[in-house]
């Protein structure tokens, strides 16, 4: 059956959250479980064989009608499907799943619809049954790199041609809402090699990329061979120069940083994500998939089997907590500050004591020392902060105390 598609083109300025208009909406987020083969530096929840996809597909169309009531009715704003690869799914298995999402949902006729896809899934054939047969409207591509060289070390499955290619495609195709990710900071990539990734998505006029720090994970292929010295450990020096050129480069071109990993043309955010950094509600469905009602936090276990076998019973293999008001605090200040809009003072204020004297005892010194700002309504990160985030936010925390 084919679904009633909207024209593949990208959201209005007005549709997108700005710094006055960030209005929380609903979000849909999909884990499709399934990668070609695993990359050395993720630790995503993913297999790499598509024996169990039929079911897969059954148990995720199953759990959409048991969590119908998680958002209480609240229309979707986005809908994201992420992974492991979402773009190994057909296009007839989509077509599925967003038949069960018309029926259980409303769904905004302005709703940001994205898959996230890798490139050597994207032939043209591929990229019109999508724009034909499908809503989606926005494709996360994982490029990560146009160097042959960082892709065999990554252990991704694709090439540089594919990575051209599918940019290629995608346009042809009539996607114009596309975000591209790159990974920064890897051994094999010099200086030289990240400031051409960067040339090429700017002077394609991506709208939306995100640029990544590699990073090394427990339990990832990455990890053992640090720990095995057959791979050299994140040079910190190298990461922050790459992250350097990648601000000034943005920045000549036009786009805006408004999160730490994100940079976008102006009104070209990614509202899925904006609305995570905002404190919407969203429900996640799929193996490892998390959800937030605005109270409390639950997720699926990270294991198909499991997964499959609860859903084939009639139940939903998850864990809850009720957010204590200092997970609350601690979860907005370390959103907030990854934005280009910082905290809000008045919701530090709505928290009350003790969270809002600690933040403004706290945040003096970073005022002082030059990584923090503050623009009258909210504290944020100046440009030599963004290079300390994290440790800003974690000694902005409120750590709660000892039972």
């Amino acid at each position: 059956m084919r679904l009633p598609c909207p024209p593949i083109q990208p959201l209005m300025p007005s549709q997108q959250p700005t710094a006055e208009n960030q209005q929380p909406t609903a979000g849909l987020y999909l884990h499709i479980p399934f990668c070609k083969q695993a990359c050395h530096y993720c630790n995503f929840h993913f297999s790499t064989t598509l024996r169990n996809k039929p079911a897969m597909l059954e148990a995720i169309l199953r759990e959409l009608e048991l969590q119908r009531d998680y958002l209480s009715g609240a229309e979707l704003g986005t809908i994201y499907f992420g992974g492991g690869t979402p773009s190994l799914l057909e296009t007839r298995e989509l077509v599925q799943i967003f038949e069960q999402i018309h029926v259980l949902h409303r769904v905004s006729p302005h709703a940001e619809i994205t898959l996230e896809a890798n490139p050597d899934d994207l032939s043209l054939e591929k990229l019109r049954d999508l724009r034909d047969y499908t809503p989606v409207n926005r494709l996360s591509i994982g490029i990560q790199s146009f160097f042959d060289e960082d892709l065999r070390w990554m252990n991704r499955a694709h090439t540089a041609a594919h990575a051209r290619r599918c940019l290629q495609a995608s346009a042809a195709a009539g996607f114009q809402d596309l975000t591209v990710d790159l990974i920064y900071g890897a051994p094999t990539t010099p200086d030289a090699h990240w400031a051409e990734n960067v040339r090429i998505v700017l002077e394609e006029g991506i709208p939306h990329l995100s640029c990544y720090c590699l990073t090394v994970e427990e339990g990832t292929a990455l990890a053992h061979f640090v720990r095995k010295g057959t791979a050299a450990p994140v040079d910190e020096e190298r990461t922050a120069r790459q992250f350097e050129h990648l601000l000034d480069a943005t920045a000549t071109h036009g786009y805006e940083h408004y999160e730490i990993s994100n940079f976008a043309l102006p009104g070209r955010y990614s509202r899925h994500n904006s609305s995570y950094w905002s404190g919407a509600q969203y429900l996640g469905v799929g193996p490892s998939a998390h959800s937030f009602d605005g109270q409390s936090r639950q997720w699926n276990v990270a294991h198909n089997a499991r997964y499959l076998s609860a859903l084939q019973a009639g139940n939903i293999p998850f864990e809850r907590e009720v957010l204590t008001p200092a997970q609350r605090y601690n979860e907005f200040v370390m959103t907030g500050l990854r934005t280009m809009w910082g905290c809000e003072i008045a919701r530090i204020e709505a928290f009350g004591e003790p969270f809002s004297g600690y933040f403004h005892r706290e945040k003096t010194q970073f005022l002082q020392s030059g990584v923090l700002e503050n623009t009258g309504t909210h504290i944020r990160l100046t440009r030599a902060g963004k290079l300390l985030a994290d440790r800003i936010a974690s000694d902005l925390f409120w750590a709660e105390p000892e039972p």
